[in-house]
């Protein structure tokens, strides 16, 4: 029985550096955001890398689906999907959430306005993934009756061995202390837009908590999108694992494949 992790975040929120923790283990094998190229295809969006990503990846969603589900790579008994939740439009079929467990990963929006306005000149709420996350939230704690796994990019740096026992445990994984630590380095497994994002993920070996800093406020454009994010980031927030607190049994009871 394959146990397949769909990972459901926005863009700069560590989740590079959980694939790659996830990617330490021996029966992992992990996948990265393969909705990418049918986004751009569908949306047209300019993206860094744009051609290249187009390139790598099918454009038709259900191809993309019927891999997922497909045969794991290795024949690993874990597949660890790092899915971007604006890749995910509207039309697409999310029957295939069925077959998989869903866990959520959160940054809160001001850290990641500042980091993402980094990559692309142009920014939109729709671009940040928010919305589309606790859409994607609702609808899988609605199917399960209770909430799946969330957790935060920021107890990852901070509480990195009890935030992944959490997850795992809430995943009905057996946790690992190889997740804590990788070589540094780019993966075959990482995406074609890795060189325009992957930089600091690349030289990293662990997660690490930031050097304290007095945060620079945002450009009042990008506060505005803040503004608008937050109350869907504090929706989800509101469940995240720590410790002391109770994960939702619905976690443990979604189907693999």
């Amino acid at each position: 029985m394959t146990l397949r992790i769909a990972m459901w975040s926005g863009p700069r929120t560590l989740s590079t550096a959980l694939m790659r923790s996830f990617g330490a283990r021996l029966d992992t094998a992990v996948i990265d955001e393969p909705f990418y190229a049918a986004y751009l295809a569908r949306t047209g969006l300019a993206h860094p890398l744009r051609d290249e990503v187009l390139a790598s990846q099918p454009h038709d969603p259900a191809e993309v689906v019927r891999a997922l589900l497909g045969p794991v790579p290795d024949e690993r008994p874990v597949f660890y999907q790092k899915h971007m939740t604006h890749h995910m439009l509207a039309d697409y079929d999310l029957g295939f959430m069925r077959h998989v467990r869903s866990a959520f990963l959160l940054r809160a929006p001001e850290p990641m306005l500042a980091s993402y306005q980094h990559g692309r000149a142009e920014v939109a709420l729709s671009d940040l993934g928010f919305v589309q996350q606790r859409a994607l939230f609702e609808r899988e704690a609605a199917r399960l009756g209770s909430a799946p796994p969330v957790i935060d990019s920021a107890d990852l740096t901070t509480d990195p061995a009890g935030t992944l026992q959490r997850l795992c445990d809430a995943l009905g994984l057996a946790y690992t202390d190889t997740m804590l630590h990788w070589p540094p380095g780019r993966r075959d497994t990482d995406g074609a837009w890795a060189p325009a994002w992957y930089a600091a993920v690349e030289q990293s070996t662990g997660f690490v908590a930031p050097a304290p800093a007095q945060p620079k406020p945002l450009p009042a454009a990008l506060a505005r999108i803040a503004d608008q994010a937050r109350p869907h980031y504090e929706a989800v927030a509101a469940h995240c694992l720590r410790s002391g607190a109770t994960p939702g049994v619905g976690a443990r009871s979604s189907s693999s494949s």
